[in-house]
């Protein structure tokens, strides 16, 4: 029998998209925040249309959690497609004042376009997008240098649209997360179960980190598994790999197994894992 498809859009974040449209016609410059380990599948589909002509500036956040040479990997990739990343840990504060000028150059050409209809420049107004959980939070507590707003490891803790001044020239809009209302590739909806970048009320634990050890054999990283928990994952399924830690470590308990490897993996214990190359 096949599992049900992760499905997830809560009435918070419909509401919050509709309010976000209307706030959008006052706003210079868009930050999308992607999460580093998966940015394909933190890509919101319709982000190009809402940009339009706007500045954008884009973000891959969580970059502590994956190689050097993956965010190598990375820069060149969207270079080739014509677009400058950058790369942030908000949690620790690294990557913050890049962002910052980045939103600055973006712009600055609105205000040398109001210089030259004789009008007096103005605070540039950008908003901060992208899935829940990402990370868009802890990047404008860290673009402010102080906590304005509410951030947490659950997704969905943004409910409000609300307006916060960086300085004299940088206005933000605080959104809450943005989802596809349908998530039709159910591959990119795994990812985001397994990196916590959506409602724990969408998927089952077991399913998804079964997937995750399956995914890391794909991408040759399992021997971080058996590093950990002492169980080698080359001869086994994602599920029998759960059956067989939860016999050698918790009575039988596949519930927990499955726990303790989503824990570990989003925690970084089980090391800087990319589960996206280019």
């Amino acid at each position: 029998m096949s599992s049900p498809p992760i499905q997830w859009y809560p009435g918070h974040i419909a509401k919050a998209e509709r309010a976000l449209f209307e706030q959008l016609k006052r706003v210079d410059v868009v930050l999308e925040v992607r999460d580093a380990r998966i940015p394909r599948s933190t890509h919101h589909p319709q982000v190009d249309q809402w940009i339009g002509t706007k500045g954008q500036v884009l973000v891959l956040n969580r970059t502590d959690m994956i190689p050097a040479q993956t965010r190598q990997q990375w820069t060149q990739w969207f270079r080739s497609q014509g677009q400058e990343p950058n790369f942030t840990d908000a949690q620790h504060g690294k990557g913050i004042e890049a962002v910052a000028g980045a939103v600055q150059e973006a712009g600055a050409q609105v205000n040398a376009r109001r210089r030259d209809r004789g009008m007096l420049p103005r605070p540039i107004r950008a908003v901060v997008i992208g899935f829940p959980n990402v990370g868009k939070s802890a990047l404008i507590n860290r673009l402010l240098n102080r906590r304005v707003v509410e951030s947490s490891r659950r997704a969905g803790i943004t409910r409000q649209l609300r307006w916060v001044r960086i300085s004299d020239q940088i206005e933000l809009l605080d959104a809450p997360g943005v989802l596809p209302n349908k998530l039709t590739d159910q591959e990119a909806a795994i990812k985001l179960a397994i990196c916590d970048d959506i409602g724990e009320a969408a998927y089952d634990n077991q399913r998804v980190a079964a997937s995750l050890v399956d995914l890391l054999k794909q991408l040759h990283q399992d021997r971080c598994l058996e590093a950990r928990y002492k169980v080698d994952a080359a001869e086994l399924t994602g599920e029998s790999y759960l059956q067989a830690l939860a016999e050698r470590k918790y009575k039988g308990d596949v519930e927990r197994s499955a726990r303790q490897i989503l824990n570990d993996f989003r925690k970084g214990i089980l090391g800087t894992i990319a589960l996206e190359l280019p």
